[in-house]
């Protein structure tokens, strides 16, 4: 039976808040301890997998370039949001739901908007570093030196944790009066809000306000800039260089493909009638199985990175040989 979660009074009689039960997939044994070995394997290989681009990117000369230098503070992005996530959800999963304090809820909640909000911004900034290495090839090394391009990282991680004190601030305000049970995987916004018992217009004013430069504005920098990708390539006269400028952008504008629509499906055009079984999936897509695939889409069809890998691995052989 799942139990309350704990009320107390304060000397105003207002609820505090202090603890949440989450009840993330009620559903039999068997498929939740198959969800946990799969979420668990996932979760392996998204630490591993961007662990070794981090790796890679901090060793090999060769990737000492500003796409692998966003490709990696990507890959940590990843690894904050999924660590963020997955490991109380699996103690979830076998313990067929769990409870979460209200400080550990509004930690995890600012947690995840801020990986969410950074990677936003770096995918914008890899977005112009294409730009910039597809239109304006000539100028490419002037513009994007070494300096700009870690302020341009910090920049995104400074905007990313500022942005979201104003957001989880105005939600840790709000009162809690009702059954602390929330139908979802983890504390986010939308089931914080069906939670609030207080009026929290101003809560959802603020996030719509928000999502203007955390959301709506890097899209609006990213569309036109592949816009003006695709046009450019276009203009190529033979296709082995049009291939190989394609190529060159294709795993980004996939990775962006997959964040956005996902990001988009759960919180700005929500299909009509959404069940919460399904917007537990979407939320599983871009929390787990998104920073999953990042590594494996970049490494792909990336030369660069195999020959790192293999070097590596040569170097580890010889010294183990010696």
């Amino acid at each position: 039976m799942i139990d309350e979660a704990k009320e107390v009074s304060n000397e105003n009689n207002l609820t505090v808040r202090t603890t949440f039960f989450l009840l993330a997939f009620q559903c039999n044994h068997h498929i939740r301890f198959f969800l946990f070995c799969l979420l668990l394997i996932i979760y392996c290989g998204t630490i591993c997998g961007n662990l070794l681009i981090i790796a890679l990117v901090s060793s090999s000369r060769n990737l000492h370039t500003p796409m692998y230098l966003f490709i990696s503070q990507l890959s940590f992005s990843d690894i904050l949001l999924t660590t963020n996530i997955v490991p109380n959800l699996l103690w979830i999963l076998l313990n067929n739901g769990g409870t979460i304090t209200f400080i550990g809820c509004m930690t995890q909640f600012y947690f995840f908007s801020t990986s969410v909000a950074s990677e936003c911004f770096l995918l914008t900034v890899m977005s112009y570093d294409r730009y910039v290495a597809i239109c304006n090839p000539l100028r490419y090394s002037s513009i994007m030196t070494s300096d700009y391009c870690v302020k341009l990282s910090i920049t995104c991680w400074l905007v990313g944790f500022s942005i979201i004190l104003i957001n989880v601030f105005t939600v840790s305000k709000l009162n809690f009066c009702g059954p602390h049970v929330m139908d979802h995987l983890f504390c986010d916004l939308l089931p914080l809000l069906e939670l609030s018992c207080s009026n929290n217009f101003i809560a959802k004013l603020e996030v719509m306000l928000l999502s203007i430069p955390s959301v709506i504005m890097p899209m609006m920098i990213i569309i036109p800039s592949y816009a003006k990708i695709v046009f450019t390539i276009l203009k190529i006269p033979t296709n082995i260089s049009r291939q190989k400028a394609f190529s060159t952008c294709s795993s980004h504008l996939t990775v962006v493909s997959i964040f956005y629509w996902t990001l988009f499906s759960v919180y700005v055009f929500p299909t009509k009638g959404q069940t919460l079984t399904m917007s537990k999936i979407l939320s599983l897509l871009y929390t787990v199985f998104t920073p999953f695939i990042n590594p494996i889409i970049y490494s792909l069809r990336n030369k660069d990175i195999w020959k790192a890998v293999q070097e590596t691995l040569l170097i580890h052989i010889l010294c183990h040989n010696l």
